[in-house]
């Protein structure tokens, strides 16, 4: 194929005089050929001919040991047999098949799931927590090295929020709760709004000052909001842990006011940024109607602030190539301004918003509408215990535990996966723990499956012993998914649409089931049976790694 891929493309370059990238996709099980190419289609435009025209003179010009044909409007289609398609598998198998060294000597800093510390860890923060852990994953594939940060919300008007309401709660710090925490936000938010209503601010400057205290580092300020840390990342973590993620650092907001203000000093001596006659700073950018305000009349940090600093902390202690932050698609202005202030400021890394919709749920009428408190599940710790309570009515209860969170935590994280990021998921409990349809148990089954029969049948190690001359017809269609795999890890980099992994994955489940149908294993001759459990052995691993790259682990059973 690849001898094939440099042929077609030195023809072109010399015939046309165009360089392109040849790229193979398989074909499906029902179109003659193997794999195609649209290259014809690609550079048709730059050479003024018809695809098909271009399609047929490529053929014609190659040798006549590749099986060749022109396929539709000028798609070039090569046929191999099943015992060259295994020897090229064979050759490329190793321990680590799939991954690529293409990132060796790059440095990536993934940003997940950066939660707030003002409330408890909701279903808002999963597709930041899932889609960062599948990112990292994705650039270690790719031989990347990978820095990852939880990016806490502690700094700024939630604090102050908290310390004012906490000091009218009556509670201790010893006795009071994340959910204590949580309520007295959601209180406070709404006695603001209430307050700004009417046009009073008595409220709202008591939070003020208890911020400003912390700024200052007032002892009573650095306790309390110490004590609100410790208090809500215990819980955090708990979550973090229940969905098999987890970060390297947890660098906070408070973490970098310091640094963000003095940069604000800095680049305003600098005539980077401008000081309006409020007291308030802005920085002006290009393409922008908006300046972005990176400093309060008060003196008071904003996000801008802390972001600055952070992104000037990480330039400084990792030099990463790229960072990617995850997070909703609602922060995209906000992130295409910080981005834009990063470039003017000098900062060289690429900055990426890796962002995605909102998760909703069916409504008593069956339709579609945004997650609620009001509806339903909202919070992640009350989504995992439904979630694991399903997976023993659907799947037994002789589970063992770790097994149960596997399948259940499996399940969701798929179902965020299925289909493109950037648009909306449906929380459907029902579809999402189904053993049929594209579902993460529905991977996870084919996965333990495939076990079963290695361990039924393999007990004397005749996976490593087999005939050379079995000709592989029969498992023809899982070896063309599996020889797929490497190049998928390659091209999802581009994009970060690890959605095409999830189905993937789901393709080569069912690959699969239709393989035992119509192939037989346990009655098999001893040297063919070897050959077909050495093809199991190498599909459970490729779908094993695809389904590790989403964060879904393996249960021991289902």
């Amino acid at each position: 194929m690849e001898e094939l891929r440099e042929r077609i493309e030195k023809l072109i370059n010399d015939k046309y005089g165009v360089k392109a990238e040849v790229v193979w996709a398989a074909v499906p099980p029902e179109v003659k050929g193997d794999y195609a190419t649209n290259i014809a289609l690609r550079i048709a435009k730059q050479v003024g001919r018809s695809p098909r025209d271009i399609a047929m003179e490529i053929v014609a010009e190659m040798t006549p040991e590749y099986d060749l044909e022109v396929a539709g409007a000028g798609f070039i289609n090569v046929s191999w047999s099943a015992k060259k398609l295994w020897r090229k598998l064979d050759v490329e198998w190793s321990d680590q098949y799939g991954n690529n060294k293409d990132g060796e000597g790059k440095m990536a800093l993934v940003e997940f799931p950066s939660v707030n510390l003002a409330k408890p860890y909701s279903v808002g923060h999963l597709r930041p927590g899932t889609q960062g852990w599948a990112t990292k994953k994705l650039f270690e594939a790719n031989g990347w090295k990978v820095v990852t940060d939880n990016h806490l919300g502690d700094a700024g008007t939630p604090f102050g929020i908290w310390a004012v309401g906490f000091l009218e709660s009556g509670k201790t710090l010893e006795e009071t709760t994340v959910y204590d925490l949580g309520k007295i936000y959601i209180d406070m938010k709404a006695r603001l709004k209430t307050e700004e209503d009417v046009g009073e601010d008595g409220l709202a400057k008591r939070v003020q000052d208890w911020l400003m205290k912390l700024e200052a580092k007032d002892e009573k300020a650095i306790e309390f909001a110490e004590a609100f840390r410790r208090i809500s990342l215990e819980h955090v973590h708990g979550v973090m842990q229940r969905m098999g993620i987890a970060t390297d650092y947890e660098y906070g907001e408070s973490f970098y006011v310091e640094k963000g203000k003095e940069l604000v000093e800095k680049y305003l001596g600098e005539g980077k940024f401008v000081k309006n006659a409020d007291g308030s700073v802005i920085c002006e950018l290009d393409g922008f109607e908006i300046p972005m305000l990176v400093l309060k009349s008060n003196g008071a940090a904003l996000y801008a602030t802390t972001d600055l600093g952070c992104m000037a902390y990480r330039a400084e202690r990792w030099h990463p190539d790229k960072v990617v932050y995850c997070a909703g698609a609602e922060q995209k202005f906000y992130f295409e301004q910080l981005f834009a202030m990063g470039k003017k400021l000098g900062f060289e890394q690429e900055n990426i918003h890796l962002w995605f919709g909102m998760i909703d749920q069916l409504n008593e009428a069956g339709k579609r509408e945004k997650m609620s408190s009001r509806k339903g599940v909202v919070l992640m710790e009350e989504m995992l215990d439904d979630a694991e309570r399903r997976v023993r009515s659907e799947f037994g209860k002789d589970l063992d535990k770790e097994d149960v969170r596997k399948i259940a935590v499996g399940a969701i994280k798929y179902s965020d996966f299925i289909g493109d990021r950037k648009t909306g998921i449906l929380y459907d409990p029902e579809k999402i723990f189904a053993l049929t349809g594209c579902s993460g148990p529905f991977c996870q089954y084919a996965v333990v499956r495939m076990k079963r029969i290695i361990e039924k049948y393999d007990n004397e190690k005749e996976s490593e012993a087999w005939s050379e001359d079995y000709d592989f017809e029969a498992e023809k269609e899982v070896i063309k998914k599996l020889i797929e795999f490497p190049q998928l890890i390659k091209t999802t980099m581009d994009s970060l649409e690890v959605h095409k992994i999830a189905g993937y994955a789901f393709d080569l489940a069912q690959i699969m089931n239709r393989y035992y149908e119509r192939t037989e294993i346990g009655g098999a001759e001893k040297e063919i049976r070897g050959a077909r459990l050495t093809v199991i052995k190498r599909a459970a691993a490729v779908l094993t790694r695809a389904l590790d790259v989403l964060g879904v682990e393996i249960p021991k059973q289902m």
